[in-house]
């Protein structure tokens, strides 16, 4: 049996290392439905599963089986109706354009800039979450015209942050939309959903022009990231604040370590 796992292979890999790959792609997958943030997860489990190889083929692979999974848990808030197309029909365009300003300021300044002012700003983040014990079921009331301001705003700006440098993209957009737009946490999260598809599809064609994707490796894994995104979306829906507030509160306290431990140990993510 042993031989098995270790003599099949996809993609050169041997199967035990995708089945591994494949758990880390479910939790992230599941955590990603709920609050954003999948990727502290999933970017070091491929980086684990392909060592030795360069960070482009983890990075493009793992966007094959986001945003395969990403359509499931999107089309579940869309089927039940946690989707406001008003606002976030134009949220798509204007992180699109975010994220390629994001891509294009990557390319002219240092990242470790961005990594130290976050080691600042995570921690007020997080205490400020930890604060707000309710997390609103219903909508807030606020005139559209400053809803829209601010939805539009955030798409654009973490927009450029998930250009720049990503983790976190989706908790992010969560409280902005939450917190400062006032949306109710299904709504928000539906959102949220619409606007990582979309970034997800963006990076995964580039991923795929440029070669840097294990196919066969990325389609093993996105049937572990349907199955997390379409429980994860469930439980979100269902629960609504009592799941989403503690999940944003955990990707919080990754995101710091992860941005520490690059900042430490910058060999491994590079």
């Amino acid at each position: 049996m042993f031989q098995f796992f270790t003599n099949v292979t996809i993609d050169g890999f041997p199967l035990w290392i995708v089945l591994l790959l494949c758990v880390g792609v479910f939790l992230a997958s599941f955590m990603d439905a709920i609050a954003g943030g999948g990727g502290i997860i999933s970017v070091p489990s491929y980086l684990i599963a392909f060592s030795g190889l360069p960070a482009y083929y983890a990075l493009g692979t793992n966007k094959l089986s986001a945003a395969i999974g990403t359509v499931f848990s999107t089309g579940r808030f869309i089927k039940n109706g946690y989707v406001n197309w008003r606002l976030f029909a134009p949220s798509i365009f204007l992180a699109l354009l975010g994220s390629m300003v994001g891509t294009w300021l990557q390319l002219h300044t240092p990242d470790q800039i961005l990594k130290y002012l976050l080691l600042a700003v995570l921690p007020v983040v997080a205490f400020v979450t930890l604060r707000t014990r309710e997390w609103p079921d219903e909508p807030g009331d606020l005139p559209f015209g400053r809803q829209a301001a601010i939805v539009w705003a955030g798409a654009l700006v973490i927009g450029a942050y998930d250009g720049y440098y990503g983790p976190g993209t989706g908790t992010f957009l969560m409280l902005i939309f939450i917190r400062l737009a006032k949306l109710d946490t299904r709504h928000a999260a539906g959102g949220v959903k619409v606007i990582n598809l979309s970034s997800n599809l963006g990076s995964l064609f580039t991923a795929l022009l440029a070669g840097k994707v294990f196919i066969g490796v990325g389609l093993t894994a996105a049937v572990a990231s349907i199955a997390g995104h379409y429980i994860g979306a469930g439980l979100a829906i269902k629960n609504g604040s009592r799941i989403v507030r503690p999940a944003v509160i955990l990707v919080l306290l990754l995101l710091t370590c992860k941005v520490g431990s690059e900042l430490l140990f910058p060999e491994f993510w590079n």
